[in-house]
């Protein structure tokens, strides 16, 4: 059975004062049944660790640098988010692809080297707009997945994140058949190439992800969780989201 996972992506936000969302988060869901993940900025995930230290809440990271070291001014190694106290990272975002040209053997080298230090990668992958509108999304989010994700990668190291570029931070959702449509063409992909623990890999959708339709995302096959981005900031958005996460996996 593959465990629900509700991640929560800061992305460029938060300081300090952002604690009391994660504090508020964990008085909510002391224990919970499904797993909770907060990416913060990588300024605060030391100090969320601790934070989070004999809870539930999961900590990770937003990105990672291929080497273990080096002169790379301005990046952090999967080791020293490893040491800061981080149990995942996001890799692959399209922000990350879109902003800083990263390409599928770019994400695949990360993701290589989160392994080597123990994190658990949470790889995403998903089409642009124009790229859904020319019917090209499965070539696009299929060559992404093969290009991404390590040939040693299993269920319990690595998670796929879908996020339709177009629906992000835009209020626009996909179908429940367009969401369900690639959720299957992933899981058919990953068991092709993995075999049995094809199964395994947990396929998390992110896109506009909200209280409001959280409940009916969760209800669609082979999504086994949700990648958060503005609904994570703030414990009130989030809370609502991960107990309809928990309501999914106490139905399977």
């Amino acid at each position: 059975m593959r465990r629900k996972l509700a991640a929560g992506n800061w992305k460029m936000n938060g300081t300090r004062a952002a604690f009391a969302e994660a504090k508020a988060l964990i008085a909510a869901h002391p224990a919970p049944r499904c797993q909770i993940l907060l990416c913060p900025p990588a300024t605060l995930i030391a100090a969320m660790a601790e934070i989070a230290e004999g809870s539930p809440l999961l900590v990770g990271g937003q990105d990672c640098h291929a080497d273990a070291a080096g002169a790379h001014t301005g990046d952090i190694s999967a080791a020293m988010l490893a040491e800061a106290g981080a149990g995942f990272v996001i890799l692959g975002h399209s922000e990350r692809r879109a902003d800083h040209a990263e390409r599928d053997e770019d994400v695949r080298r990360k993701a290589d080297a989160a392994l080597a230090a123990g994190l658990v990668a949470i790889v995403c992958v998903g089409e642009t707009e124009a790229e859904r509108d020319a019917g090209s999304e499965l070539d696009v989010v299929g060559r992404q997945l093969a290009g991404s994700v390590p040939d040693g990668a299993t269920g319990a190291d690595v998670v796929i994140a879908y996020e339709p570029v177009w629906a992000i931070g835009t209020g626009r959702t996909p179908t429940a058949e367009q969401i369900a449509a690639m959720h299957r063409f992933l899981r058919e992909t990953l068991v092709a190439r993995f075999g049995e623990d094809g199964h395994a890999f947990r396929l998390l959708y992110g896109g506009s992800v909200k209280p409001g339709n959280a409940r009916s995302i969760f209800a669609i096959p082979d999504v086994d969780g949700a990648l958060v981005g503005g609904a994570s900031l703030k414990a009130e958005d989030f809370k609502p989201i991960v107990a309809a996460l928990e309501d999914c996996a106490d139905r399977e």
